[in-house]
């Protein structure tokens, strides 16, 4: 049996990157998964092909669009999945955006757009899923991606930084909240992981004049890994799945570096 058998989830910015590799890591356990995202063509892609995973288990895969930001978004998928799959166990708030811009240039544009997806969308999924688990009175598990971001300030991703320290603090008030209610909440911050999200910031830190030629902003954040190197959307699941499991049915409130040594807390 695997390790999330029977568990329904829901994982948010599930279309590439790490939300398609917990979300595909959660089906080969036996888990219920609905892969959410605001691009819902590739998403739904994405969703067929991880049925494919499904081995002799009952695990079933459905896909959703969703934007964050969005409340009656956010209630329209949760409210899916339930059909679906009967019930919502587990909740990955990990939907997230990063426009790069020196200190000095940031805008109250780039602020909002940033904030708001990784800020709001992570409070009013933590919301939504917790009143969905609640009203079916069977605890739960809500799941939030932070970042080495969340640990410490960057230069050239202030608002980034800013709406990962929020996504910490929102854990901890979550945890504090709800544990009553039997549901856990808990994070995991990853360091330089080799996604789409990071070639587009790779470019996004070249337009700015923060490098001078591609690849050299993972370079220079990934020279100080003590595992000497960067992480693949894979190395990151163990521990998601382990979040999403029984086995840290004791665990509440904490956010689990998974970094390669990046920084020590």
């Amino acid at each position: 049996m695997g390790r999330v058998s029977g568990r329904s989830c829901i994982v948010t910015g599930a279309a590439q990157g790490i939300g398609r590799a917990i979300g595909e890591a959660l089906v080969r356990e036996g888990a219920d998964v609905c892969f959410a995202d605001i691009d819902g063509n590739k998403v739904a892609e994405v969703a067929e092909q991880a049925g494919g995973l499904i081995n002799g288990s009952a695990a079933k895969v459905t896909h959703a669009w969703v934007d964050v930001t969005d409340r009656a978004a956010v209630k329209d998928m949760i409210a899916k999945t339930v059909s679906v799959f009967g019930k919502l166990d587990v909740k990955f708030n990990n939907a997230g955006v990063n426009k790069p811009m020196n200190f000095l240039d940031v805008t109250e544009e780039n602020w909002k757009f940033i904030m708001d997806v990784n800020g709001l969308g992570c409070l009013i999924g933590m919301q939504e899923a917790a009143r969905q688990m609640i009203s079916q009175g069977t605890g739960g598990k809500i799941i939030n991606t932070a970042s080495i971001a969340s640990r410490q300030g960057y230069d050239n991703v202030a608002p980034y930084c800013a709406s990962k320290f929020a996504v910490v603090s929102l854990t901890q008030s979550g945890a504090r909240d709800l544990a009553k209610h039997n549901i856990t909440v808990n994070g995991f911050a990853p360091g330089v992981v080799a996604t789409e999200m990071w070639d587009q910031v790779d470019k996004d830190l070249m337009e700015i004049g923060a490098a001078d030629r591609p690849g050299q902003a993972m370079e220079e954040f990934s020279s100080d890994i003590l595992r000497g190197r960067v992480a693949k959307p894979q190395d990151i699941t163990g521990t998601t799945t382990y979040l999403a499991a029984p086995d840290s049915d004791y665990m509440t409130g904490q956010v689990v570096m998974i970094d390669g040594g990046m920084v020590l807390v």
